[in-house]
């Protein structure tokens, strides 16, 4: 074979390489950590504005399909179903109803309009509405 022959599969492989890494990064990763946000796309009040006090989380339980956490002012709770790199969550569950401002209700909304999930070359998460990047959570420490 000679050169010519062999650049086009090469570049064709680095390219769908680069491209798997950021959109499928296996399930598993989901639920080794709690997963803390830092962008959410959409708001007209800056991010420190709308989660003041503290920052929504998620936690993915795979044996129950459930994901919990907060909300950034109250608790959360909520079915997922999750294929591949579909992700979809069900209606909130039971928390407690204290009000803390705008971002946490802009932050339910968000969650409803989801239907996929990347992790990125970072480690982010990063939750998908179609091809546009909606949030972004880092893991937790």
């Amino acid at each position: 074979m000679t050169l010519k022959q062999l650049t086009f599969p090469l570049f064709a492989l680095i390219v769908l390489s680069s491209c798997s890494s950021t959109k499928n990064a296996g399930n598993e990763e989901l639920y080794k950590h709690t997963w803390e946000l830092e962008y959410i796309t959409g708001t007209r009040i800056a991010f420190d504005g709308l989660f003041p006090d503290k920052k929504p989380y998620l936690n993915f339980e795979k044996s129950t399909n459930m994901v919990t956490g907060n909300a950034g002012c109250n608790g959360y709770s909520s079915d997922y179903k999750l294929k591949g790199n579909s992700l979809t969550f069900g209606e909130k569950g039971i928390s407690t109803m204290m009000y803390c401002g705008e971002g946490e209700q802009q932050f339910l909304n968000m969650l409803k309009k989801i239907n996929s999930y990347s992790i990125d070359k970072d480690g982010k998460l990063n939750l998908w509405m179609d091809e546009v990047p909606m949030m972004r959570f880092y893991k937790k420490q």
